[in-house]
């Protein structure tokens, strides 16, 4: 997970899933230019990894809108979206090129490389599966235990998302959660560009993104950085607000898989798998911060 810069106060929120609440639809983490494939950073897409970095939410949420702005359609929905972060994105204008490679009655498959300067910094796949009827009989699934703050903040208070352990309450201050603790988070989008905000699906990236904080977050911070994101899910989210829920956390060696069920206000939707590696060096403690956020 890329976070942005600690010191500016709302741009923490951007890096647990985009999480930023709907007064602040005038941000974003990019602007448009006249190329409609080029973005260009705003200071929000900073990560605190380093100032010449951009955070995971800004590079997925970014993939996604142009996925959607291309492919999208009501009748289809964006099942799977696969984004390999495999080089770090730094604070330069960024394109986002898209290509189809499936068009099929049921199934459409596209995927976009985000490219700087010309190198490529990221590449993300969508499969886009057909809405229809279930098939007959009942099937397992699980007890939903994810419950969301029942105060959220009002437009006089921080924007930060709230957070939460199994031992600690629904906070905004991610110092009260750096324990070995499940966790949990509970927020709304940052708009990729101004004027647009986040739909339903770049939302739901935002938020996928998220589950390396819930997974990683340790006693001493975050000391992993993402390589990828996987979503899956079996319907759009509702609402301004989604939550994610830690489910499994993997390491060894250096290497981290963290899994996690993301939430609505209906109940789970689909499910997140990200994978990391260590970047202990410039390891994010958020107890250092003045705010403890």
């Amino acid at each position: 997970m890329l976070i942005p810069t600690l010191m500016k106060n709302v741009v923490v929120t951007a890096a647990l899933g985009g999480t930023i609440s709907a007064v602040t639809e005038s941000l974003s983490f990019f602007t448009t230019c006249a190329d409609p494939a080029e973005l260009i950073p705003t200071e929000w897409a900073t990560s605190a990894w380093s100032s010449e970095t951009l955070n995971g939410p800004a590079i997925c949420g970014a993939a996604a809108r142009a996925l959607e702005l291309e492919f999208g359609g009501p009748d289809f929905v964006p099942a799977r979206f696969t984004i390999d972060l495999y080089k770090a994105a730094k604070n330069l204008p960024t394109v986002f090129r898209t290509r189809q490679l499936r068009a099929g009655r049921r199934i459409v498959l596209a995927d976009v490389e985000v490219t700087q300067h010309d190198v490529a910094v990221a590449r993300a796949t969508v499969v886009y599966l057909r809405k229809s009827s279930a098939p007959p009989g009942a099937e397992w699934v699980p007890a939903a235990d994810f419950y969301p703050p029942e105060r959220m903040p009002t437009d006089n208070e921080s924007t930060h998302p709230w957070l939460n352990t199994d031992r600690t309450g629904w906070t905004q201050s991610i110092a009260e959660h750096q324990n070995a603790d499940r966790k949990r988070a509970w927020g709304a989008s940052l708009p990729v560009v101004p004027g647009e905000p986040a739909s339903p699906f770049v939302h739901a990236v935002q938020s996928a993104e998220s589950a390396s904080l819930v997974t990683n977050l340790g006693t001493a911070g975050i000391g992993y950085i993402n390589c990828d994101v996987t979503m899956a899910i079996s319907r759009l989210p509702e609402g301004l607000l989604l939550g994610v829920e830690a489910d499994s956390h993997i390491t060894a060696d250096g290497i981290s898989v963290g899994t996690a069920t993301l939430y609505d206000d209906r109940g789970p939707y689909g499910t997140s798998v990200v994978t990391a590696l260590s970047n202990a060096a410039v390891q994010v403690d958020f107890s250092r911060s003045p705010s403890g956020q």
